[in-house]
């Protein structure tokens, strides 16, 4: 091979190397693209939640009871169909303001703006709920006169429909048509709708599941004496007991005097035979002649003197062990000494008037 043919066939010098494409600002332009459309996307889903689309909705009046919560009313207001979610709703309270609210009525329209439905809890109720406090040991009468503080309420209406039958507790015997005793003792809201004979009925009802549910249908097998005896134990205990210790001990007395045939001699029958509360019961008022008067009569009273608590419900139909059949005031904080010695109830009645608690 010549030196000419030689450098014709000469190889060509290689191929030079493509440059690498740089991908990184590529996919971080992607995931940014991404992040901004998805924030898009979140953003108009959130304002419709605030601001749903279209006209808004037909007036709707919602009821907040007393003691609801501000994440109860945002679920309530989503299930009405006010508001559109109720998790979107707390946030936007939490930004904007609000809360708690008051309880009472409330007109909203249905798909509202969250703005206008925040505004209207703020301002506040249409109608107020009022709150009904019946603290333990009151008279059915009594009860009937705070019930007759609330607005367009009647005392004398209230007693009326509880003497007359048209409301009953499970507890009352046949041909029994006085509820004294059996209204349960709590707070209740009451809403503007609720008339005398509404408010009588949620209280008897109340009563009837306190009772029920501490078994008081085993009253007979348990204590010896029927449901509604038990409740009238019950009433006395709450008239008695000063401290939540002597509770159990006063209703043993109680038993223990029935089954041994001795007078019960409570003041507070007396008192309530008399028709009102007296600082001291004189020895003339234990001569009126009233089947409440315990001084006269054996046995119970034929009802209840006043609504007894949940914890006096349950002394009488628990009573504490013991074979007591005295008790008598130890010390000004109202705590009792127990004793089934004569003797010793002479004692103690004696060092009872020294400390001029009798």
């Amino acid at each position: 091979m010549t030196e000419t043919m030689l450098q014709e066939y000469e190889p060509l010098p290689a191929p030079r190397a493509r440059p690498r494409r740089r991908r990184g600002p590529m996919i971080v332009l992607s995931v940014l693209l991404a992040v901004l459309l998805i924030a898009g996307v979140g953003g108009v889903w959130l304002m419709r939640q605030v601001r749903p689309p279209g006209a808004r909705g037909a007036a709707v009046t919602i009821t907040i009871p007393s003691g609801t919560s501000t994440s109860t009313i945002t679920k309530l207001l989503e299930r009405k169909g006010v508001i559109t979610n109720a998790r979107v709703f707390r946030f936007y309270l939490q930004v904007a303001g609000g809360g708690p609210f008051q309880a009472g009525q409330y007109v909203f329209h249905r798909h509202d703006h969250m703005s206008r439905v925040a505004d209207a809890l703020r301002t506040g109720p249409i109608i107020v709920t009022r709150r009904l406090t019946i603290p333990e040991g009151l008279t059915l009468a009594q009860i009937a006169e705070r019930v007759g503080r609330l607005p367009n309420r009647s005392a004398a209406r209230f007693l009326e429909v509880a003497r007359s039958g048209v409301v009953r507790s499970q507890l009352v015997p046949a041909g029994f048509t006085n509820l004294e005793g059996l209204l349960f003792p709590d707070t209740y809201s009451i809403e503007p709708n609720e008339d005398e004979t509404r408010i009588l009925t949620r209280m008897v009802s109340l009563f009837d599941q306190q009772v029920l549910g501490l078994g008081y249908q085993d009253a007979p097998r348990r204590v010896g004496v029927s449901p509604y005896q038990a409740a009238i134990v019950a009433s006395l205990v709450e008239s008695e007991a000063k401290v939540p210790e002597d509770r159990g001990p006063i209703a043993r007395v109680i038993y223990n005097r029935i089954a041994r045939g001795i007078p019960l001699q409570i003041d507070a029958t007396v008192q309530y035979a008399l028709g009102g509360h007296r600082e001291r019961v004189l020895n003339r008022d234990l001569e009126v002649n009233s089947p409440f008067n315990t001084y006269r009569i054996r046995g119970l009273p034929p009802g209840p003197i006043s609504s007894p608590g949940r914890s006096s419900l349950a002394a009488a139909l628990d009573p504490t062990p013991g074979p007591w059949i005295y008790c008598v005031l130890a010390d000004a904080n109202g705590r009792h000494a127990f004793t089934d010695s004569s003797a010793e109830f002479e004692k103690l009645k004696a060092a009872a008037h020294a400390k001029g608690l009798l």
